[in-house]
C-alpha cells in the first residue's frame, strides 16, 4: 500500500471493538494513515454506515476518492447477529442503562416466540431509541435524553428482510436479522418484547454484513499500535 493508493481510493474493512465509537474508530485511522505515509492535512476518510458503540463488528471505511462510494455503501443492506433478553428493559434498549421494569416469562413457550419473530418480517413501521444520533432541532437525541429531557422520536418505515438461525435459551434469545437501511435493531428488540407482553433489550449486536461486504474478511489490526496492512 501507498500513498498514492490511498488518495486513489481505499476500502478498510474494520472489525470494530465494543465501545468503540464509529467516530473514533475514523479518527484512529486518519491519525496512524496520515503518519505512516505522510498524508495532505485534507485527506479524505469516513465511514460507511454508523456502530453503535456497544456493537463490534463490521465497520467500512472508505479513503481518498473512494469516499465517494460512502452513498452507496451506506444505502445497501445490512445483516447482523442480534441476542436480546426477555423479560426486563432498558431505557436504552441496549446495555448501555441498568435493567429495568422485570417481568416474569413463565408462560413464553418456544412457540409464542417463533411466531412473534416472523411478524417482524416485512415492511414495518419503527421508532429509533431516544438514545441515538438522530437529530432533534439540531440537537442528537442521545443528549437530549442524557440531560433529562422528553423526547419523541417520529416512526419510519423499514424492512426486515429475514430472521433466521434463531436459538432460544430462556431469557436469552439469538437470531441473525437481515434489514434495510436505517434499521435499528435496538428498537426492533424492545418491539419484540413489547409485541410479548413482557419487555426485552439488546444484550449483543454484532454487524456481519453490508452488501457483498462481510466480517469474515475485516480485522482489529488497524486500531493496534502498529498496522499490518493487508490489501482487502
Amino acid at each position: 500500500m501507498t500513498a498514492e493508493e490511498l488518495q486513489s481510493g481505499y476500502v478498510f474493512l474494520l472489525d470494530k471493538p465494543l465501545d468503540w465509537t464509529s467516530f473514533q474508530a475514523v479518527n484512529k485511522m486518519k491519525y496512524k494513515l496520515k503518519r505512516e505515509f505522510n498524508l495532505p492535512k485534507k485527506f479524505k476518510i469516513g465511514h460507511a454506515g454508523t456502530l453503535d458503540p456497544r456493537a463490534t463488528g463490521l465497520l467500512i471505511i472508505c479513503c481518498g476518492k473512494f469516499t465517494k462510494k460512502i452513498p452507496e455503501i451506506q444505502d445497501a443492506p445490512k445483516e447482523y447477529w442480534t441476542e436480546i433478553k426477555l423479560g426486563v428493559q432498558t431505557e436504552s434498549y441496549d446495555t448501555e442503562k441498568p435493567e429495568i421494569l422485570h417481568q416474569d416469562i413463565s408462560h413464553i413457550s418456544e412457540e409464542m416466540i417463533r411466531e412473534t419473530l416472523n411478524k417482524f418480517v416485512g415492511e414495518i413501521d419503527q421508532k429509533p431509541p431516544v438514545y441515538s444520533a438522530i437529530k432533534i432541532d439540531g440537537e442528537r437525541a442521545y443528549n437530549l435524553a442524557r440531560a433529562g429531557e422528553e423526547v419523541e422520536m417520529k416512526s419510519r418505515k423499514t424492512t426486515i428482510f429475514y430472521i433466521k438461525d434463531v436459538k432460544i435459551e430462556l431469557p436469552l434469545v439469538s437470531f441473525m436479522v437481515g434489514c434495510s437501511k436505517g434499521t435499528y435493531i435496538r428498537s426492533l428488540a424492545h418491539d419484540i418484547g413489547q409485541e410479548l407482553g413482557i419487555g426485552a433489550y439488546l444484550t449483543q449486536l454484532r454487524r456481519t454484513k453490508i452488501g457483498d461486504y462481510t466480517i469474515e474478511n475485516a480485522t482489529s489490526d488497524y486500531l493496534e499500535n502498529e498496522f499490518r496492512f493487508e490489501n482487502i
